[in-house]
Parts: structure tokens; sequence; C-alpha cells
């Protein structure tokens, strides 16, 4: 596993903890609202995007077509309720926006789109997200820009074919700005990941398609952070970080049960989330009620 021996991490991870437990509060209380969504999935990847855009990645919300932004894909589109929680938090709409998930007229629709502020692809269809990297790195080599693209992935989405056809593009061109995550909770809509199509030695099959491989826990910051690192220093070759994480991390009935991959009791989430709600304005180290909603 990945180290990290940075002076002050201690600090950082404190405080992307707090933002992590908000975006779940968030998300759970959208998908709640809505009686639908994708609750299991947006959970798994809590951390995972909470250090992306609250630590690394070079993103301005008061221009969000600013050329030399990184670029971010969610390819597990199924999860955008989180990467909208995101989105707000980091500024680029109101917080208030978060009640209309789902709802005609909104912007937040069900999968990302890029009519939503902040949204750089439209996505949803599973195994299209680094085709669409692939292209994103290669404008930025022909225009000079540095930005990065980074592409969250699910395993079940390793079904796929076009991904493993974009994989070996992205090698094959030397894109070394292109930065996967893959968030391998090992859990997909109807079952285990093994179960429905085995994947096989999942580090061993991208080292083979030419990747840097890098291999963490998916909820310790730490972990994430270096691994960022690590991926933004490597030249010569596009980087994946298999992150292994929980489905539904962070709420005890969710955990390790693929059947949440949906919203399954709206109910009990919902009864859930005036729980958390209510430990969010009791902790001193948590949120403001004013943060909250």
């Amino acid at each position: 596993m990945t180290t990290v021996s940075q002076p002050g991490i201690k600090d950082t991870t404190q405080e992307l903890a707090r933002w992590a437990r908000l975006l779940r509060y968030d998300t759970l209380r959208m998908i709640s609202n809505a009686a639908s969504g994708h609750p299991g999935g947006c959970m798994s990847m809590a951390e995972i995007l909470t250090c992306l855009y609250f630590h690394e990645m070079k993103v301005d919300p008061q221009q969000p077509d600013w050329l030399d932004r990184d670029r971010f894909i969610l390819s597990k589109g199924h999860c955008a309720p989180i990467l909208y929680a995101a989105l707000a938090r980091k500024g680029y709409f109101p917080v208030d926006e978060l009640r209309n998930l789902r709802k005609i007229g909104s912007f937040l629709h069900g999968h990302p789109d890029i009519s939503t502020p902040g949204v750089d692809m439209t996505s949803g269809c599973l195994g299209q997200g680094l085709s669409a990297a692939v292209g994103m790195a290669m404008a930025g080599r022909i225009d000079r820009r540095d930005y990065r693209a980074f592409v969250v992935i699910g395993d079940g989405e390793m079904n796929e074919g076009q991904l493993w056809e974009s994989a070996a593009s992205a090698s094959h061109f030397r894109l070394d700005r292109i930065i996967v995550v893959l968030d391998f909770n090992a859990l997909q809509f109807d079952g285990t990941v093994h179960e429905v199509s085995n994947p096989g030695d999942v580090r061993g099959r991208w080292k083979s398609l030419g990747w840097n491989v890098l291999e963490i826990d998916g909820h310790d910051i730490p972990q994430i952070l270096d691994a960022l690192r690590q991926a933004d220093e490597c030249r010569g070759r596009p980087t994946i970080v298999v992150a292994h994480t929980i489905k539904g991390k962070g709420v005890p009935f969710m955990e390790g049960d693929y059947l949440w991959h949906s919203l399954m009791d709206n109910d009990l989430l919902t009864s859930f989330v005036k729980e958390m709600h209510d430990e969010l304005q009791r902790d001193p180290d948590g949120f403001d009620a004013d943060r909250l909603w």
C-alpha cells in the first residue's frame, strides 16, 4: 500500500475527512428527497472525490470553462449525487440546489450532464469515460496545455470492452496526463464483480497495457493524496489508482450490500439522514448548522 510522510498531513487529513463526511450527508439527503438514486456506489467514493476536489484538482468555480482547468469525468455516472455535492460545496452553484435532484426542470439530472456547472462530460453509459479522457488529453497536448484528465470508473465497468480499447490507446499515445481512479468496492448491480464477470488480476491487467498502477485503501486519505502525487509525477504513461473501497461506506446497514447499489428502503434512509444531520450539528468538529440543509 502507498504511504505518506509529508509534513502537516495530519491537519490536511482531518479537514478532508470533515468534507467527506459532509459530502456523504449531502448525497444521502439528496437521494432521500428524490426517493431515487444509487447510494452504495456514492458512499464508496466519498474520500476519493473529496481529495480530488478539495485538495488535488486545479479548478476555478468562478470560471468553470477555464481552458487550463483539470478535467473530471465521472464515468460511473449513476453516482452523480456525490459529484453534485462536491460541486455545490466547491462553489459551482448554491447548496440549496441539491434539493432539486432528479426534479423536472433541474440541472441535477440522474446522470451527469454538461448543462450542470462544473460537469465536463455527459456520462452514464458505462465504459465511455476513459475514451473521452483520451480525447481531452490529446487535445491538451496539441494545444500545449498542461491540464490533467481525471476519471473515476467503477469495477463493474471493467466488463465493458470500450474501456480496454481506450486504456490501450492511452498507453500507446503515452498520455501521462490521464489519471484514472478505480473505485474497487468489488460489488455491482447484481452481485460481486467476481461472480458476474471475474476481472482476474486487475493490477496485472492494467500493467500489461503499459499503465503505471498504484494500489491503495480508497478510504485512507493520506494514501489517496500520496497516490495522486505519484500519478502527477509519472511521465510517459498514464496512471490508474486501484482504490479498494467498501460499497455503502459510512452507512452501517448499507456497507458491503450490493442490493444498495440502488435505493432499497427510503424510510430507512430518511431516518438515517435525520440522525446524521443531528450528529453533524452536535459535533464540535463538524459544520455549523447553516452549512446543513
